[in-house]
């Protein structure tokens, strides 16, 4: 079904990912790998480290920061791509621009994919990355009050788990969080998972193949960890911006997690997008893409000064 899709984002407009299962994807996972001369970057200044996860099993993170800006505040964030893809070059070329522009540090989660680490493995690791974080601000130069959570796609399931289990596990709960057309619901029973079996770049056939790959278990314990829609209370969660495509199966979960949270008392800032489908920052030169990243930063930037 054709779809009103800006045409800006040609030729990704017309494309879907030929994932057939979790485990080709996986497959597909191993011609992915982050860009050249990332840690040769002129205006930021990149190290790769590395923390012992929940399990002792070694985590790698990337620590941006600004060359030419001293910068107390810091964003972990947590990229999208199904649970089973590492980072693209966008998700790394946003992170420079949050680093750049808000300006803080921004650090960068390679945390392990399915279908090898399903769910819990996946958002255990962003939490021990969340730990590790204000474990170590003295040394990477941070103010503990001013560490934030972020993350797109699954990536903003794993931005929301990590609130929800700090929360739970009194752990120091981030400044904000910031959810860019986010996985919420496993449950996929929205009107948009419904209409947009089709859509470019993600969909819900697709959806389903994700879900398959992270959680294989649906009776695993702490389910709303994975389906953050699930949890019984979004009271006293850190302050939210929501952002959603317009012809995404995730758009409606998007806006019912936004809705959970205001409900509950949270302030939440959302940005609808439209003419866009998932994942549409690909396309860094769309005039929608640039509009968004925008936002994101008055978003960070106001809640950084507060």
């Amino acid at each position: 079904m054709p779809y009103a899709i800006d045409k800006a984002f040609f030729p990704f407009s017309l494309f879907a990912p030929p994932i057939r299962s979790a485990r080709m994807a996986g497959m597909m996972n191993a011609f992915i790998q982050p860009p050249v001369g990332l840690l040769r970057d002129k205006q930021m200044a990149v190290a790769k480290e590395a923390f012992a996860s929940f399990d002792g099993a070694s985590v790698n993170v990337f620590v941006m920061q600004p060359r030419e800006v001293q910068t107390e505040n810091c964003l972990v964030y947590l990229h999208g791509g199904g649970f089973f893809f590492g980072a693209a070059g966008y998700h790394y070329k946003n992170a420079k621009q949050y680093c750049l522009q808000t300006p803080c540090k921004v650090v960068f989660v390679d945390y392990r994919l399915t279908p090898h680490h399903p769910f819990p493995i996946p958002a255990r690791d962003c939490f021990a990355a969340w730990l590790w974080t204000h474990e170590n601000a003295d040394k990477l130069g941070i103010c503990k009050e001013k560490i934030a959570i972020g993350g797109d796609s699954a990536g903003g399931a794993l931005a929301a788990s990590v609130c929800l289990m700090a929360k739970d596990r009194k752990a120091p709960d981030p400044l904000f969080q910031l959810l860019v057309y986010p996985v919420t619901d496993r449950r996929m029973n929205t009107e948009s998972h419904k209409k947009f079996t089709d859509t470019p770049m993600w969909n819900s056939k697709l959806n389903v193949k994700m879900w398959e790959g992270y959680l294989p278990d649906p009776q695993a314990k702490n389910l709303y960890y994975a389906s953050p829609m699930e949890a019984e209370t979004f009271k006293n969660l850190p302050t939210a911006f929501v952002e959603t495509a317009e012809f995404d199966c995730l758009h409606d979960e998007g806006i019912a997690y936004a809705e959970a949270l205001q409900k509950a008392g949270v302030s939440v800032t959302t940005n609808e997008t439209k003419g866009t489908m998932h994942g549409y920052d690909i396309v860094q030169s769309a005039p929608v893409t640039k509009d968004s990243l925008v936002k994101r930063i008055q978003f960070m930037q106001t809640c950084f000064e507060e």
